[in-house]
């Protein structure tokens, strides 16, 4: 039966099932996102509520972080084995619970524990959203609606400051955690009633989960971020994360149904990929980390002036993530790929060759150049690498995608800060002045560029292995 064939009223209320699918998962990619940086916002004011030091309220972010980084590639190999709709209701029901238990704790540590409880039904929601793209959306559609949960979670990452202080100074702190109890709610009925229901093989037929490679590879992934985030016990954490990183690819090379089965790294286009998204997180964490310090110091902007220039960047990266889909799914992922990249190199020579003259213009559009470039890219990547997997891997890919983000956005931080830091000449950047500020963000950024150009070769290579294997 050809397209033009299926009755008008099949398409519609297909097309009506695919819609609202496709919101139940830009709010399983929002909610996440937006967690992820509400209770940023919210630190001062718990630091005075539970009596407690910035240090100790710092573990209501960390833990957060830390439990979505160590739990989310097992997440999705747990829901490719066990169904990813089914793991994926379980994951909302307990980021939403949590949420209620954050709002009720009535201690810090509470709070910390509530928080990290959230962090594992995060690891869930981020894990298989992307996965269940591929079964819940048409394959011509695939690149807008990566697009669009791009968009979700630069929508998510942006809205939590300014929402979470507006909950606070009106309903109190507890309002920042309560506003996920309606978006849970709604988010769980969309993807229990639209979703795909899962086809799983009988269970006597699918491997084990690999509990083992599983915690090896959490306490590997949290000693490595501990070390981006606690410079006094750097050199032995990230030593510890060294030799669990060897000690777990030895035992995936041997266990008969392995968390991940490293020869689908040796695939160009997977391989490729994940470095690529390792990169461009790290360039993007760059920006996190120089923009603030240049626009105050070196621009001498108002507090305001500079939250309010900040914005610039993710909100052209929200207004740019369905665009972006859209020329995916018309030219192809590997050109868009390619495409979004030189923009972000070119966006990162501008911010590196500008003298500060220029002003606030010389930061605003090079950086709506650079978001612009990393939307394209990221739903161009996304597209490319889900669309060639396994139905039985999607979860696990997923979540690995997601990883190399994370992890590039955590060593991003650290890394292009000390890189700042150095090139400003300066052991408290807090302190210094206005020209090396400037000298640091110019040579900050151009080591920026260079990490692109890396990402250019890695795309070229890849491409090139694609076209000789074809």
């Amino acid at each position: 039966m050809t397209e033009s064939s299926i009755p008008a009223s099949t398409s519609n209320l297909s097309d009506n099932k695919t819609r609202w699918a496709l919101i139940g998962l830009c709010l399983s990619m929002l909610m996440p996102s937006l967690d992820a940086s509400i209770a940023n916002v919210g630190l001062p004011t718990l630091a005075q509520v539970f009596d407690a030091s910035f240090p100790q309220v710092q573990w209501i972010v960390l833990a957060y972080l830390l439990v979505i980084t160590s739990l989310i590639v097992s997440a999705g190999r747990l829901g490719d084995l066990v169904g990813r709709r089914r793991l994926l209701l379980v994951g909302i029901v307990v980021f939403t619970c949590a949420s209620l238990l954050c709002a009720l704790a009535p201690t810090l540590w509470m709070l910390i524990a509530a928080r990290a409880a959230q962090g594992l039904g995060a690891a869930v929601m981020l894990a298989l959203t992307m996965a269940l793209v591929g079964e819940a959306v048409p394959k011509a559609r695939t690149g807008r609606a990566m697009g669009l949960l791009g968009s979700m979670s630069a929508f998510g990452t942006t809205l939590g400051p300014s929402l979470g202080g507006v909950l606070i100074g009106h309903f109190g702190w507890p309002s920042i955690f309560l506003v996920n109890l309606p978006l849970g709610l709604a988010c769980f009925w969309l993807a229990y009633r639209y979703l795909p229901v899962d086809n799983l093989a009988p269970s006597r037929q699918r491997p084990a989960f690999d509990w083992l490679g599983t915690l090896l590879l959490a306490l590997t992934l949290i000693a490595f971020a501990l070390s981006m985030t606690l410079s006094s016990h750097n050199g032995p954490l990230l030593g510890l994360a060294a030799c669990g990183a060897g000690l777990f690819v030895w035992i995936e090379s041997r266990v008969a149904a392995p968390l991940l089965r490293l020869a689908m790294f040796r695939e160009g286009t997977l391989s490729g990929g994940l470095a690529m998204t390792l990169l461009v997180a790290t360039v993007i964490a760059t920006t996190m980390v120089v923009g603030p310090f240049y626009l105050a110091h070196s621009l001498g902007l108002a507090t305001a002036a500079v939250g309010l220039t900040l914005s610039v960047g993710p909100l052209t990266a929200v207004c740019a993530g369905v665009p972006a889909g859209r020329l995916v799914d018309r030219f192809g992922s590997p050109i868009m790929t390619s495409l979004g990249l030189l923009g972000m190199a070119l966006g990162c020579s501008v911010l590196a060759l500008l003298p500060k003259t220029f002003g606030v213009a010389g930061y605003v559009l090079p950086i709506m150049l650079l978001t612009a470039g990393y939307a394209l890219f990221q739903a161009a990547n996304n597209t490319r690498i889900m669309s060639g997997v396994r139905a039985d891997q999607r979860g696990v890919i997923s979540a690995t995608l997601s990883l190399s983000r994370n992890l590039g956005l955590i060593s991003g931080v650290s890394v292009m800060g000390a890189v700042f830091s150095a090139a400003s000449r300066t052991t408290d950047i807090s302190r210094a002045d206005a020209e090396a500020i400037a000298h640091g963000t110019s040579s900050t950024f151009a080591i920026a560029a260079g990490l692109i150009l890396l990402a250019i070769a890695i795309a070229w290579a890849s491409n090139q292995r694609k076209r000789s294997t074809s």
